[in-house]
């Protein structure tokens, strides 16, 4: 199996460099990662004292920016390495100022773990929610160093469950700060006991954005006067059916952010909408769709809404509901939703409708008119405190 792990591992590499020569995701992902353990050695060069947290995306890092923060101010000494997965995160946030270095990892290979760890020495290693890259976790395991992972979830359907040797990578971590307590029976079911439950940190990046507001003047003034509906994350698959509500109710605002950008073009031709890099004081309130073609803004867009729809429901799962719920928000999307606590917890609080055709929407919508915003705040505030159980563990 290990062999098997290994082979996997250079073929996703090699397969990404062959996709890079067309695709500008796995470019940047390429070649975010040449130089990388030269450039490691000229940044971390006589530093000592080095955590190193590592996330997959944007969404891994948004359940840690609080935890980052946090760290800073019990430990000041300590200096925080930031590793990324993916370019969606690095490209987003390689100037964020909550640490002091922010690197690609390199791909998960016997030699990069092993040298990873020898340019970077850290004290102890915190991987985010589903990362696990078994050579590094060994590595570090072999080199003495605690490995933590938090805002982890497992579900009975996961290799760790199904197969020995993928549940035996498991006991390289130190110890697991877990959302369930369902996660945590799953890992003693498999003799991994050093567990604690602690819910999720997503709850307390959410609330601290909400009191830490970016104001948008742009976006207030195209929301003020018309109820306004905010489309966040979409795919092609959502925007189908929320296309065909806009043309049937243009009574209200919209504001689309879709998921992927590539795409733009074809959905300003579908809705007639305004883009936002093109809206001005002067034609922003000539048309009542806006489309968000700038990354990292949609967040902090969801202050401005009545109601939201959050897509994904119809791909793989959905986006991050969260960010919307946190400023009193109603949330709609489609029906593959089941691996997400919050948001099946979010139904059972009459907060969240589950929809699977237009006639759903229709009446999701229609539900949401008169939405009672203490709702979301409750929940939102039921829900922190993840964050500071973790800090005084770590």
């Amino acid at each position: 199996m290990k062999i098997l792990y290994n082979i996997s591992i250079w073929l996703y590499v090699f397969i990404i460099n062959i996709v890079s020569l067309s695709n500008s995701k796995a470019k940047l992902w390429t070649k975010g990662r040449k130089n990388i353990f030269n450039q490691l050695k000229k940044s971390l060069y006589s530093y000592k004292n080095i955590v190193w947290f590592h996330c997959a995306s944007l969404g891994e890092f948004e359940q840690i920016k609080i935890i980052l923060i946090d760290y800073k101010k019990k430990y000041p000494n300590h200096k925080i390495l930031l590793t990324f997965f993916s370019p969606s995160g690095y490209e987003n946030k390689k100037n964020t100022q909550v640490s002091d270095w922010i690197f690609y990892l390199p791909s998960d290979t016997k030699e990069n773990a092993k040298k990873f760890i020898q340019i970077v020495k850290p004290i102890k290693a915190i991987f985010v929610k589903y990362e696990f890259w078994f050579n590094y976790m060994h590595e570090l395991k072999t080199s003495n160093i605690p490995l933590y992972s938090i805002a982890t979830i497992f579900r009975k359907d996961q290799l760790f469950f199904k197969y020995k040797w993928w549940g035996n990578q498991l006991k390289n971590v130190t110890h697991f700060f877990v959302q369930d307590q369902n996660s945590a029976n799953l890992l003693k079911k498999i003799g991994v006991n050093e567990s604690t439950v602690v819910g999720d940190t997503r709850f307390d990046s959410v609330f601290y954005n909400s009191k830490n507001l970016i104001k948008n003047s742009l976006i207030e003034q195209f929301c003020k006067n018309k109820r306004t509906i905010i489309c966040g994350s979409t795919w092609p698959k959502d925007e189908t059916i929320l296309i065909k509500y806009i043309k049937n109710h243009p009574h209200n605002n919209y504001i689309i952010a879709p998921h992927e950008m590539h795409y733009i073009s074809n959905l300003k031709k579908a809705t007639n909408g305004l883009l936002y890099s093109e809206a001005n004081t002067q034609n922003i309130l000539e048309k009542n769709i806006l489309i968000i073609n700038t990354i990292g803004i949609l967040s902090n867009i969801y202050q401005y809404g009545d109601i939201s729809y959050i897509g994904g429901g119809f791909e793989k799962g959905i986006h991050n509901i969260l960010e919307a719920i946190t400023f009193g928000l109603p949330v709609v999307f489609g029906p593959k939703y089941h691996k997400y606590n919050e948001a099946k917890e979010y139904i059972n609080k009459k907060g969240a409708i589950t929809i699977s055709n237009y006639s759903g929407l229709i009446s999701a919508f229609k539900n949401f008119e008169n939405f009672d915003n203490s709702i979301a705040h409750k929940f939102i505030k039921q829900n922190t405190g993840a964050t500071k159980k973790i800090i005084n563990l770590l």
